[in-house]
């Protein structure tokens, strides 16, 4: 019998432990690109001009599960019916498509959807702008079957400070300690990604439950206030949480770096928001690409970021949050969520074992969310919701 090359070994492994991914701005792109016109944007077809993601690119890449992520701007000044909207979208495209997605809200829901060959959609809000300082609106979004909350995007919020901002609490206020405690008590997982490292250590001196990074990277590999600290990285086995490596090529490789910040100063200079994606900006980005040819990131690159994640927080701390669908560029190799037999083929050629390729693309995942459902049900038995505002915590 002839031995399986490391891609087919790839394809067999996801079949059996198939890739939980921990961001995808699919929601966002469809409110963008057609305002939710899901006859528009079919993604039961090929959809490969529009989108990174569609059906028959999921099954190819084995994913098995997706945090669809709620985000919406920042700088919106409705975020909380915004990130209504983001809601309804992935309700919407679970009951659109039922043979393919099943809703989730548990790591049993999880495993269940596995087993029925369906790809289990849970829901990540990014950013606590879509909270409006309102521990009430928490618990609502919780109810609507929000699994995670990136704590911030890239601006500051009242009570945390993010990366790409400057410092306005010092990490986490009162009230932002109270975010993340009343999170654990909900069972709502702390995501990480996007904040300042002071926000992450405050956070992680905060949270009773594992923590996540949905997708962020190494900052030693790639020195970008995006990714995660090693000293960060080193407190998840104490904590049981995980960091999921993105793909984001000015987030993995340094030379992208200093590039994307040029195009994204001349994305302001043409009128549009650095992260915009519609066809006109799209047109900018590329003009500006063939005056600049950007750095290229690689499988390889990525593959480097995640041996460093390893050996830093341990093989049980580390899993997959590719951004798809909310990122211009992508690295060669992983262009589309058809991707990830790729990624698993170069890190079986580095030497991971089955067994830990399969905590990094199934097993960690659902053990975090599990773990922060049981750190819930014993809060909840003595500890009454919080009713807290940022005015009597903060001044």
């Amino acid at each position: 019998m002839t031995a399986l090359g490391p891609l087919e070994t790839a394809r067999e492994l996801l079949r059996e432990f198939p890739v939980v991914d921990g961001h995808n701005d699919l929601p966002w792109a469809l409110r963008e690109q057609v305002r939710y016109d899901l006859d528009a944007r079919d993604i039961a077809t090929d959809q490969s001009a529009h989108l990174h993601t569609d059906l028959a690119r999921l099954r190819a890449g084995g994913v098995g599960a997706q945090y669809w992520s709620v985000y919406v701007r920042s700088d919106l000044p409705d975020a909380v019916p915004a990130t209504l909207e983001q809601i309804d979208c992935v309700r919407q495209l679970i009951a659109r498509y039922p043979q393919a997605l099943a809703p989730a809200l548990t790591a049993a829901d999880m495993e269940a959807a596995r087993s029925q060959g369906r790809i289990a959609s849970l829901m990540g809000a990014e950013g606590g702008h879509s909270i409006a300082n309102s521990l009430a609106t928490l618990r609502a979004l919780y109810a609507l079957g929000v699994r995670y909350m990136t704590l911030t995007h890239n601006d500051n919020v009242d009570w945390a400070d993010s990366a790409t901002d400057d410092p306005g609490v010092g990490g986490l206020s009162a009230f932002g300690r109270e975010v993340v405690q009343e999170m654990n008590r909900e069972g709502m997982l702390v995501d990480l990604s996007h904040v300042a490292a002071t926000t992450m250590r405050d956070a992680l001196d905060a949270s009773e439950a594992p923590v996540i990074f949905s997708h962020s990277s190494s900052r030693a590999v790639c020195d970008h206030p995006r990714n995660v600290p090693d000293d960060v990285l080193e407190r998840l086995p104490s904590n049981g949480g995980m960091a999921m490596v993105t793909f984001v090529p000015k987030f993995v490789l340094q030379a992208a770096v200093d590039w994307t910040a040029a195009a994204d100063e001349n994305m302001r200079e043409h009128g549009f928001h650095h992260l915009a994606t519609t066809p006109e900006a799209m047109q900018v980005h590329r003009a500006f690409e063939e005056r600049t040819p950007r750095p290229v990131a690689t499988v390889s690159t990525v593959a480097d970021h995640l041996d460093h994640m390893r050996e830093v927080a341990g093989v049980d701390h580390i899993g997959i949050g590719g951004d798809y669908d909310g990122t211009a560029f992508t690295p060669d190799g992983l262009s589309d969520v058809a991707g990830y037999p790729n990624l698993i083929a170069e890190l079986l050629d580095r030497g991971w074992s089955k067994p830990d390729l399969a905590k990094l693309t199934w097993q960690n995942a659902v053990r975090v969310l599990g773990a922060a459902e049981d750190v819930a049900r014993g809060l909840q038995a003595t500890r009454a919701p919080s009713n807290a505002t940022i005015e009597s915590l903060d001044g």
